[in-house]
């Protein structure tokens, strides 16, 4: 927008993103400020071990991850799990099956490399820069304010407890020259931070947001 590129986007969709961490802190975000930056790079960055593809390469590896959403929601799961195991005692094989296609594709995760993990970590969750309007890209500040033109919607989740509310949100408050018409919030009801995604609340009732927000700017 800032160089009025012809090929920049006519609507941009923003979904349960930490665009301002100050917004509604959660337990994601108290981790990362409650420690100082170098910690980070210590305790939770480990080295591809030989063998594997990337041998030699620092990374956050994805079960650290993975165990930190585990942990966070640690007795929904539990009760998952038993639900799944109760399904199987009955004969109940097709909503064991749905559990398992569940927890096949949340444990599908992947190693971050470090300097992507420790850059986010830095200048989103510690400095705030991008809502502060401090953050370079290549040597160039970005200014949100630039944008002018495009429609820009900010979805988030009522019970997401990584991206509190408000946090995506900030998108709309940071693009001060972008007339209100252009602007969008919706909340939706008793989502999580993976149901914006993923499953049938996404396929019903976000889905349905994000599509009416793209075909009505096709020009």
């Amino acid at each position: 927008s800032a160089k009025d590129h012809p090929l920049r986007p006519r609507t941009l969709t923003m979904m349960g993103g930490p665009i301002d961490t100050r917004e509604a802190p959660t337990a994601v975000n108290d981790h990362a400020t409650r420690r100082p930056h170098e910690w980070f790079v210590q305790n939770v960055i480990a080295t591809v071990p030989p063998y594997y593809k990337g041998s030699g390469r620092r990374v956050y590896p994805g079960f650290l991850q993975l165990s930190g959403f585990m942990s966070m929601n640690l007795g929904n799961h539990m009760i998952s799990h038993w639900s799944m195991f109760s399904d199987l005692v009955k004969g109940d094989g097709e909503s064991a099956d749905r559990h398992k296609e569940f927890y096949d594709e949340y444990r599908s995760v992947c190693d971050m490399t470090a300097e992507f993990y420790l850059q986010t970590v830095d200048t989103v969750f510690q400095r705030h820069l991008l809502p502060k309007g401090e953050f370079n890209y290549r040597g160039k500040l970005v200014d949100p304010g630039a944008i002018t033109d495009i429609g820009l919607l900010a979805i988030e989740g009522e019970r997401d407890d990584i991206s509190g509310l408000g946090q995506t949100k900030a998108a709309l408050n940071i693009a001060t020259a972008l007339p209100d018409a252009l602007k969008k919030y919706h909340m939706a009801p008793e989502v999580g931070h993976y149901g914006i995604f993923n499953g049938s609340k996404w396929r019903e009732k976000i889905a349905p947001v994000v599509e009416d927000w793209i075909v009505s700017h096709n020009g």
